[in-house]
């Protein structure tokens, strides 16, 4: 929608929001560039019907301010002169309560920063104990939030501290570890207030924040070990947060004084290896005394490690979900702040909706609003988030012992809690761990764009509802011949091989196990670093006797796509721990990505010609495969084995054209177009043009084409 659009649109749609609710210029808005001169217009009109729903009952005021919460994180800038609406009545519930006050977190800014810490502080004297601590910590969230205002802030907090009111005092203890964390170096002065207090701590958050500032600040505390001291005499009875936030500081303190605090260190060490049956804590212990006895130069390196700074908005709903509440403004869905296939068991038929971004004058005018109901073309799939420490990251998995049914149904499921090395980290003391042993891979380069490949995606698509569908039998997907994952040098003698299969809606990891070493292997388990696509294993790794030595045992491993994601580098780079009786041995593989294609990936022509449109041309990707002297038919039957599914057929200039479809596990969907040229064996070369809302699979797609097509 371009700059020349008429200027009595903007009342018109202003008349029909008024009975309507505000989403019709929510979804106005998302389409037009902020610097149309009645922008700012329109901003001032969105505003009235929202606060007008803040004066009916209770319980439509708690729906209001769910739906503006969404709104609020969208476009703050349209209730950014309406605080006050949003200011605690004394006889409001306490569900409307919590919800005003995070949105006027969400509002704070340097113009009314003063107007809101003083209504936290009056909130802060209340006598819900729940509502008070909530205030005392959005005094935090605004310090992190509104730099200007940080030091104000913490006055305030100083003087809630000043109160003596237990969980107040707690609270704010709290709150200012986080205050530290944001602007490290700038407001210690507070700390003596802060010791003065530590007596009256019961709670192991509020105790563990404590400890934590005296741990940061050893140096500028006369009396830190003194005072570290006088939480270790109750160690046993302490919370794990505490004594793991116990055992940091007093290696903290001993690498910055060294000569006074060496018996103490020794003594939080002991407690921490030799008196705990807590796992964490022993291994934790176990890697600080290793640290500290080989090279404290490392240990210093380590654990006094410069800390990254706390974000300001740690609560934001992940932009591409609010982008569909958006759409669901009013509705069950933006009350619960979950997407309406979250209340449909299976998640099937559900239209997921997504607003249309923003295009220039000379770009399309189509919207996901003109394509056809149903249309799965604006779903948008989970963000896969970014790929972190990722050896760190399997270093740290916990492997337990088998388990009986596969694991819950949730991504945000933590791995298990059982020590994975046994006898914890006592190992340490002897042979080093032997690290990941695969191959290192990299991202495979982009095939190149031949330069025969014609006329651009799309053309003559509007005649594909004269075609006929494509022809082929479910036979079971390609499985590729094992490969060496874990060669045995590198594993004690211990060598798995394996491959991935895809039968019947199951995914599986085929495992060969051989032992090549001299001695009796047993106890085996297996756990998966998290992943682009949350694969894990639906089922403890069973070996049902003890593994020889030169005794080889085939293992079928059933997998499903319910575990932790996060985005790997490749794609399909999968990061495995197998524990034995031996040791704990770490190596990646490289999964195809065809065993992610579902069986119901299969588009209706109408939903696959108004998907392809909808679908910007710059997540257009082509690619040629060579050598592959298939006809149409035998390439459609082939692909179709594995779950690409061709939608339509049809013959363009001699020749053939079939328009695909396929699924991902996690709902992304890829359209696809492949010219076969019939007849001709002196041409053998397929063109294949990816449509994809998630461009980044398409290098993979591709692949596994090639895969599928070649053997």
């Amino acid at each position: 929608m371009g700059p020349d659009l008429h200027p009595g649109l903007p009342g018109q749609l202003h008349a029909q929001g008024r009975p309507r609710g505000p989403e019709v210029l929510m979804k106005f808005m998302e389409m037009l560039s902020k610097d149309l001169d009645y922008y700012g217009t329109l901003l001032k009109k969105l505003a009235p019907p929202l606060v007008t729903l803040l004066s009916a009952e209770p319980e439509l005021q708690y729906v209001a301010l769910r739906n503006i919460n969404l709104i609020v994180q969208k476009r703050p800038e349209i209730l950014k002169h309406e605080m006050k609406v949003f200011f605690v009545k004394y006889n409001d519930p306490i569900y409307v309560k919590l919800e005003k006050l995070d949105i006027m977190i969400r509002l704070a800014s340097q113009a009314n920063i003063a107007q809101v810490l003083a209504e936290l502080k009056e909130y802060a004297t209340e006598v819900d104990v729940d509502f008070v601590r909530k205030a005392v910590r959005a005094i935090g969230r605004c310090a992190i939030k509104v730099e200007q205002s940080a030091e104000r802030c913490v006055s305030t907090l100083l003087d809630l501290i000043q109160t003596k009111v237990n969980y107040v005092v707690q609270e704010a203890i709290v709150v200012i570890k986080d205050i530290f964390r944001k602007y490290p170096n700038k407001y210690e002065s507070v700390i003596a207030t802060l010791c003065e207090n530590l007596d009256s701590l019961d709670e192991p958050e509020a105790r563990a924040a404590m400890i934590w500032i005296v741990g940061e600040y050893a140096e500028r505390i006369d009396n830190a070990d003194e005072l570290l001291e006088s939480f270790l005499e109750g160690f046993h009875d302490e919370s794990t947060q505490v004594q793991l936030q116990l055992l940091t500081a007093i290696v903290k303190l001993f690498l910055k004084k060294p000569t006074e605090t060496q018996e103490l260190v020794q003594q939080v060490l002991s407690l921490a290896t030799q008196d705990s049956d807590n796992p964490d804590l022993r291994d934790r212990g176990y890697i600080y005394w290793r640290l500290l006895s080989t090279d404290p130069v490392a240990a210093k390196e380590v654990v006094l490690a410069e800390k990254p700074l706390i974000s300001e908005e740690t609560d934001l709903i992940e932009p591409t979900l609010l982008d569909e509440l958006i759409c669901y403004i009013g509705t069950l869905a933006s009350v619960y702040h979950k997407p309406p296939s979250a209340f449909v068991e299976g998640g099937r038929g559900v239209v997921h909706k997504s607003l249309p971004p923003r295009t220039a004058s000379s770009e399309s005018t189509e919207s996901p609003e003109t394509a056809p109901a149903g249309v799965p073309s604006s779903e948008q799939p989970d963000v896969i988030p970014a790929q972190g420490d990722l050896l760190g990251d399997l270093l740290n998995l916990d492997l337990g012992p088998p388990v009986s049914g596969p694991p819950l149904a949730s991504s945000s499921v933590q791995m298990g809690a059982v020590d994975l090395l046994g006898g914890g980290l006592d190992s340490l003391m002897g042979d080093e761990p032997e690290g990941i042993g695969g191959p290192n891979f990299v991202t495979p380069p982009a095939a190149a764009v031949p330069a025969n490949l014609g006329a651009p995606m799309g053309s003559g698509l509007s005649d594909l509802f004269d075609l006929t569908s494509g022809v082929g039998t479910l036979s079971g997907s390609y499985v590729a011949p094992k490969a060496i994952w874990l060669p045995a040098m590198k594993a004690k003698g211990l060598e798995i091989s394996g491959t991935f299969t895809r039968q019947v809606g199951s995914i599986s990891m085929d495992l060969q196990l051989t032992n090549k070493a001299l001695q009796v292997m047993t106890d085996f388990a297996i756990q998966f670093n998290r992943n682009s696509f949350g694969l894990a294993p639906a089922a403890p790794l069973q070996v049902h006797a003890p593994l020889s030595p030169n005794q080889t045992v085939e293992i079928s491993l059933p997998l499903n796509t319910v575990g932790s994601v996060m985005k790997m580098e490749p794609l399909n780079n999968l990061q495995v721990a197998v524990k034995n009786n031996i040791d704990v041995f770490y190596f990646s593989t490289l999964y195809p990505l065809h065993i992610l294609f579902v069986e119901d990936g299969k588009m209706d022509r109408q939903m696959f010609l108004a998907t392809w449109k909808d679908i910007p041309n710059e997540n257009e990707a082509q690619f040629q495969i060579r050598d592959c002297p298939l006809n149409a038919e035998a390439v459609s039957s082939r692909l179709q084995s594995s779950n690409i599914f061709t939608v339509a057929k049809r013959n363009v200039e001699g020749q053939d054209m079939l328009y695909q479809s396929l699924k991902l596990t996690n709902g992304i969907w890829v359209l696809a177009e492949l010219r076969i040229q019939p007849g001709n064996p002196s041409f053998t070369h397929l063109q294949l043009s990816l449509k994809c809302r998630a461009p980044e699979v398409s290098q993979h797609v591709y692949q596994a084409y090639e895969t599928i097509l070649k053997n």
